[in-house]
């Protein structure tokens, strides 16, 4: 496993360190030992699977409080997806930063997002599934979100959101002054 740290402390993209010969190639999508090396939650206590059929369908930003913060281990299977973590963590050098990467089946990059940051996609393409592990089971006590269009965090999402629920819809503001797009150190990467 490859680890890249970006703008988002503790927020990793991860890439298969692929092993190839005649037959194709292999390469670990998970490892314990690898996380924990890096200083990263290696634990998984549940695995989902997101599927949307329809391009620029988006989900999130979600996040669980504590006792239930969770990390996550986003891949996408199927399809095309835009991968969001915001850094929710008042305390954090990252505060209200934002990562975006895409997420593709061809890519195999995954993305890993530490206790503490909302997690939201947007579809790329018509028919996208998305993977992802958590570290905590879902506990919809602890269960929170954040507008997706939150000018606190100016995500500069790629496509016009086609399809929303009402609630990822209606998740309050994290901020009562706007931070400029600028000033709050969000990056879009594609890889």
């Amino acid at each position: 496993m490859i680890f890249t740290a970006t703008r988002v402390q503790g927020c990793y993209i991860v890439e298969l360190e692929k092993r190839s010969d005649e037959r194709g190639f292999f390469g670990r999508a998970w490892c314990q030992q690898e996380l924990a090396a890096h200083g990263l939650n290696g634990q998984v206590t549940q695995a989902n699977i997101g599927f949307s059929d329809k391009r620029g369908t988006l989900r999130g930003l979600h996040y669980q409080r504590p006792p239930y913060a969770e990390v996550k281990l986003v891949r996408c299977t199927m399809g095309a997806v835009y991968d969001v973590a915001v850094d929710l963590r008042p305390d954090s050098a990252s505060y209200r930063q934002w990562i975006g990467v895409e997420l593709t089946a061809q890519n195999r990059t995954m993305l890993y997002i530490p206790e503490g940051c909302a997690h939201g996609y947007q579809t790329l393409t018509d028919t996208a599934e998305v993977f992802y592990q958590t570290s905590e089971v879902y506990a919809p006590d602890c269960a929170g979100g954040a507008r997706y269009d939150d000018p606190a965090f100016a995500i500069a999402w790629p496509l016009e959101v086609r399809v929303i629920s009402a609630a990822d819809k209606n998740w309050p503001l994290h901020g009562a002054e706007v931070v400029s797009a600028a000033s709050n150190g969000g990056v879009r990467l594609s890889t």
